[in-house]
């Protein structure tokens, strides 16, 4: 029989060993797990523009050509609630070591009150076109939602969308990222009525009436729609300023983050 010391001894030393070792583990693949986990939220950023970037698909791509195309079509861009572009510096006083706008953490800022927060936008040159895709956050039945939306140049045209969710019921409220075609129902809609006002885009339950305006919701999955529609329409509302400033091509306070 072991002694009680020699058994305490060893749970010591074996606790030890693997702590070092699963700690040693971690700092040795930090940097490629950072780097795993920018390039997957990049093809979820380009997947907003998935049918405007030439014969590939972003699941089609290699990792190096997303990186690629984000480094020479993509212009990152980081706004206040006035829609004023910030600069690296206020990127970093905001908390964001990284000082891009990809750096920027939606789940934080939506702890803010409107006027604290700040948000990403990303502008995609295809060569012919261009592009503006933002980010939207909201909840859904069981926990957070998210979305990126890309608009064409009129800031009013949807010309993609993608969705991603945190916990919501396979088959169901999952359909909004697992589901192609939801996403894909979005493309063509528009934001604002014939009048000039906004109106986003209203996820309707039975199907859409204004197709303009509305698009086809998901059978038994009414809350997670509810949620992807107030999603919508708040997340873009807080764009409003950065659109307003793209259309007159006036000059924002602050510096393009590249």
């Amino acid at each position: 029989m072991y002694s009680t010391n020699y058994v305490i001894g060893f749970v010591v030393a074996m606790t030890t060993l693997v702590a070092v070792g699963l700690t040693t583990l971690r700092e040795v693949t930090k940097d490629q797990a950072k780097l795993n986990e920018s390039i997957f939220n990049k093809r979820s950023i380009l997947m907003a523009v998935n049918d405007h970037l030439g014969n590939s698909g972003v699941d089609d791509m290699s990792d190096e050509d997303v990186l690629k195309i984000f480094d020479n079509q993509v212009t990152q861009v980081a706004l206040n609630s006035k829609g004023d572009k910030l600069d690296s510096d206020a990127i970093i006083a905001s908390g964001y070591k990284g000082g891009r706008a990809e750096n920027i953490d939606m789940a934080k800022e939506k702890k803010k009150s409107s006027d604290d927060m700040i948000f990403p936008a990303y502008e995609y040159n295809s060569g012919n076109k261009k592009f503006y895709i933002l980010t939207v956050r909201g909840s859904g039945l069981w926990d957070e939602i998210w979305g990126c939306v890309a608009l064409e140049d009129d800031f009013n045209t949807i010309a993609g969308a993608s969705f991603d969710h945190k916990g919501e019921t396979p088959g169901l409220g999952a359909e909004i990222k697992d589901n192609p075609v939801f996403a894909r129902n979005f493309k063509g809609t528009k934001i604002y009525n014939k009048d000039g006002e906004y109106v986003s885009i209203k996820v309707r339950k039975g199907g859409a009436k204004d197709k303009n305006h509305e698009v086809d919701g998901l059978s038994g999955a009414t809350v997670t729609c509810d949620g992807v529609t107030e999603m919508m329409y708040r997340g873009l509302k807080k764009y409003e300023p950065y659109f307003d400033a793209q259309k007159k091509g006036t000059k924002v306070q602050g510096m393009l983050v590249k």
